[in-house]
């Protein structure tokens, strides 16, 4: 397995509760577990993600306090928005907004995604996107 050149490291409260959120509903890859560390390395498509249980960091001068990750939100694609809305929804996840279809100007083209937000069990938000491909600008949207 190669590394991405820059893969999230979130603190968790419980490895099995977010693996649960990651892989069994979202549809992440357990790639790597050091269970003895409560570390994991799962991935998705072209996306990864590293969860450790209670890390401590030198770096942080707060107490780590619900929710996480304040400021930062991650965005993952994948293949069917819809279908990854319902499993969140039959889990109980709290999920921010209804599925938009947004279009952004990129190089002379827009690009498309269906999406919406959603908070992991720890707090950090989700921005769940589908490729919708790509429109020239003078194309209706």
């Amino acid at each position: 397995m190669k590394f991405n050149t820059l893969i999230p490291e979130l603190v968790v409260t419980d490895l099995e509760r977010s693996l649960k959120f990651y892989v069994e509903i979202l549809g992440f890859t357990l790639e790597y577990m050091r269970e003895e560390d409560r570390f994991a390395l799962i991935s998705l498509g072209g996306s990864q993600l590293i969860l450790e249980e209670g890390a401590e960091n030198p770096w942080d001068e707060e107490d780590m306090v619900y929710p996480f990750g304040r400021g930062i939100t991650i965005s993952i694609e994948v293949k069917d928005v819809k279908s990854i809305l319902k499993l969140l929804r039959e889990n109980s996840c709290e999920i921010k907004g209804e599925v938009e279809e947004r279009w952004y100007p990129f190089k002379g083209k827009f690009l498309g995604e269906k999406q919406f937000s959603v908070v992991d069990p720890d707090g950090y938000l989700l921005r769940v996107i589908e490729d919708l491909g790509e429109k020239k600008i003078k194309e209706k949207i």
